[in-house]
């Protein structure tokens, strides 16, 4: 008898200790905004790079129904970003494209959303053009970035610019400069939320 509930007890531990280990696992989240004209290999590269890496990943239209993105790629996001704005999220993205972060720049909506996410000293990511939108509601101040070439005069004299590196981490803001470099991002946003380890893991997986 006492065999018996022994070897029950030891797998009720070895259940338990499952479940702790995936909720760490996936205990982790981040919000990707999609907005019209949004770059699409940025927000899919992003979105997939984080659910291959078990992050919780929101993908949050700026407007209702399928986000057509810049190449007229159809991006169907889970939900409205108005739907979501009480949530709390560890990191919150901003995929590049001009069309895309124009929009963002313009939203009160991500500008309130953006705020308190750097008030919570939680990650915000953006890339591409998506550092104009950080310009737009004062996110990041005096901090080092980077961003697509076009954009740059744009952000120079409010930001510390540069120019010779493809993925910049300053504090709990990541950027990035486009679309070839969008993979660097996402893995990067990937270490900080399911550490150095499975990012790699992620990256080999994909023969990066």
């Amino acid at each position: 008898m006492s065999s018996i509930v022994s070897r029950s007890l030891l797998s009720l531990k070895s259940s338990i200790k499952q479940f702790h280990c995936t909720s760490r696992r996936m205990s982790k989240s981040a919000l990707v905004i999609v907005a019209p004209g949004a770059e699409e290999m940025e927000a899919v590269i992003a979105i997939d790079v984080l659910r291959r890496s078990e992050v919780k990943v929101t993908v949050a239209g700026l407007v209702a129904g399928p986000i057509k993105c810049s190449r007229d790629v159809q991006v169907l996001p889970d939900v409205t970003l108005d739907k979501v704005l009480g949530n709390e999220y560890d990191a919150v993205v901003l995929p590049g494209g001009l069309g895309g972060s124009k929009a963002l720049a313009e939203s009160k909506e991500v500008g309130e959303l953006l705020k308190r996410q750097e008030g919570n000293n939680k990650l915000i990511a953006a890339i591409c053009a998506g550092p104009t939108a950080l310009l737009a509601h004062s996110i990041g101040v005096g901090k080092s970035i980077t961003s697509y070439p076009s954009v740059k005069d744009q952000l120079t004299s409010t930001y510390k610019y540069v120019d010779d590196k493809t993925c910049v981490m300053d504090g709990q803001l990541i950027t990035s400069r486009g679309p070839g470099t969008a993979f660097e991002f996402a893995l990067k946003i990937a270490e900080q939320l399911a550490g150095a380890e499975k990012a790699n893991a992620v990256a080999k997986g994909m023969l990066l």
